[in-house]
């Protein structure tokens, strides 16, 4: 009993058929089946994560960016240097008894810095999750840019008559032994 081809066989055929470029039925055979598919999302040109990130980046992002910079700031170690300085000074009575207003053991100070360290971790987490989408977008941009420079180089490759089988087993024996040379270093540091 033999089977007909369904509509999808017949599809996946003609995708085949329709590769004549050797680099890219090397790229279509390089996933381990031949079925007519380069690739899964159309890859046209790079984008710059600069651009991306100034589009979905908000007024507030910028402000917590601000304050995230200037609270890692030397000029803020300076700043709140001075303000605790002049604050306990004026509390122990160094300008005069009349001046303090939070006598020892300065319990506004605490208050003060306990809401001014709730606000600062909030605006240091806000600008890390930022960080961390600014890191997605990278790694989407290498990966657009690795499988761009695969596919020019499986072109190229064809176009010179390349073995890409002998290329990728050197590749391979370069990334065991730079794993390897990795492995060493890390276990001897």
């Amino acid at each position: 009993m033999s089977e007909t081809p369904s509509p999808l066989d017949d599809d996946i055929a003609a995708r085949v058929a329709a590769i004549t470029c050797p680099g890219c039925r090397a790229i279509d055979a390089a996933d381990g089946k031949i079925d007519g598919n380069l690739f899964s999302v159309p890859h046209l040109h790079t984008r710059d994560e600069n651009i991306i990130l100034s589009t979905i980046r908000k007024a507030q992002d910028q402000l917590a960016d601000g304050i995230t910079n200037f609270a890692g700031s030397m000029r803020f170690l300076y700043l709140h240097g001075a303000w605790f300085a002049v604050w306990i000074a004026l509390n122990i009575g160094l300008a005069g008894a009349s001046m303090a207003f939070d006598k020892y053991p300065f319990g506004l100070l605490t208050m003060i810095v306990s809401l001014e360290a709730i606000f600062l971790s909030t605006f240091v987490m806000i600008s890390q999750n930022r960080q961390a989408s600014r890191s997605d977008i990278r790694a989407e941009l290498d990966f657009e840019t690795n499988l761009r420079s695969e596919i020019w180089s499986a072109h190229i490759g064809a176009a010179l008559g390349i073995d890409a089988e002998h290329v990728e087993g050197i590749v391979q024996q370069a990334l065991v032994a730079a794993r390897a040379n990795t492995a060493h270093a890390q276990a001897t540091a």
